[in-house]
C-alpha cells in the first residue's frame, strides 16, 4: 500500500523548516538566516529559467524564451522587496550575532557568481572561495566554462545577418566579455527597425528587464547593507558598502545600455 502524498511530504517541509540553525538566542538571527536561505531558493529558480530561455535561444526559438525571462525579472523584483524586511534588523539587532559569522558572507554565495557567469559577468578569481572537487565549485566551474546566455544572443544576431566578429560571442573558456562597438551597431539597427527585427527587438527589452532588476537589487542591496552596519568591513573581508558600490558599475549587456 502507498503512502499517500501530503502538502508537508511533497514540499518536504520537515527538512525545509528543520534547516534554519540560528547559532544564539538573538531574536533576530532567525531573520537574517530565513532571508539568505530564501534569496537562494530564488536564484535556484533564476538560474533554472535563464537555462531554458538559453536553450530557447540557442536554437534560435527566440519567443519561448521571453516567457522565462519574464518570470527571472518578477524573481529579482521580489529578491529586491526583500530587502526591505531584512531593514527592519537595527544596527544594535545586527551585532548582537555578527561576530558568529566569522568569515562566511553572502560575496561566497556558489549560486550568485553561477548566476553572473550565466548572464556573462565572468570573474575566475571568486572561485578561490570554494574549495577544489567541492560540488559549489564544479557548479561554479562549468558556468564560468560554458557561453553565457548573452554570447548566445550575440550568435543570434550573427545568424540574423549582422556583421558581428565572432570573437564577441566565442572566446576562450572563462574569458569575460569585452563590448564591441559592432555589436552596438547591430542592436542600434534592431531598434531603429523593430517591425523587421521584432523578435530580436524582443529580446533586447527581456535582456534590459533582466540587467536593469539585477542593479536594481545590487542598489537596494548597498542601501541595506549601509543601513545597517556603515562603512564597517564585510565580515568576509571585503571592504562592505565600497565593495557593493563598485559592482553597480556592472553592465551584464553593456551595448544594451
Amino acid at each position: 500500500m502507498s503512502t499517500s502524498v501530503t502538502y508537508g511530504s511533497y514540499l518536504r517541509l520537515p527538512e525545509l523548516l528543520g534547516a534554519q540553525k540560528p547559532q544564539t538566542g538573538e531574536h533576530d538571527e532567525l531573520l537574517f538566516v530565513i532571508l539568505h536561505q530564501t534569496m537562494e531558493l530564488w536564484m535556484k529558480q533564476a538560474i533554472h529559467e535563464i537555462g531554458a530561455a538559453q536553450s530557447e535561444v540557442r536554437t534560435g526559438n527566440l519567443v519561448p524564451a521571453y516567457k522565462h525571462l519574464a518570470r527571472v525579472s518578477r524573481i529579482q523584483a521580489v529578491m529586491t522587496q526583500a530587502w526591505d524586511i531584512l531593514a527592519t534588523m537595527t544596527p544594535a539587532d545586527y551585532l548582537k550575532f555578527r561576530e558568529l559569522l566569522g568569515t562566511s558572507s553572502g560575496f561566497q554565495s556558489a549560486q550568485f557568481r553561477v548566476l553572473e557567469y550565466k548572464l556573462g559577468l565572468k570573474d575566475a578569481s571568486f572561485l578561490k572561495f570554494h574549495d577544489e572537487g567541492s560540488s559549489d565549485r564544479r557548479m561554479m566551474e562549468e558556468a564560468l566554462a560554458a557561453p553565457s546566455f548573452y554570447d548566445d544572443a550575440l550568435r543570434q544576431l550573427a545568424s540574423a545577418g549582422f556583421d558581428i566578429p565572432q570573437s564577441a560571442y566565442d572566446r576562450p573558456s572563462g574569458v569575460a566579455y569585452e563590448p564591441s562597438e559592432a555589436v552596438e551597431d547591430a542592436w542600434l539597427a534592431v531598434y531603429r527597425d523593430t517591425a523587421k527585427h521584432w523578435s530580436l527587438y524582443q529580446l533586447a527589452e527581456k535582456l534590459i528587464d533582466l540587467d536593469d532588476a539585477f542593479l536594481t537589487w545590487r542598489h537596494k542591496h548597498v542601501l541595506t547593507v549601509e543601513r545597517i552596519i556603515g562603512m564597517k568591513r564585510g565580515t568576509g573581508g571585503t571592504e562592505g558598502v565600497g565593495y557593493l558600490q563598485k559592482t553597480l558599475a556592472r553592465r551584464a549587456f553593456p551595448e544594451l545600455w
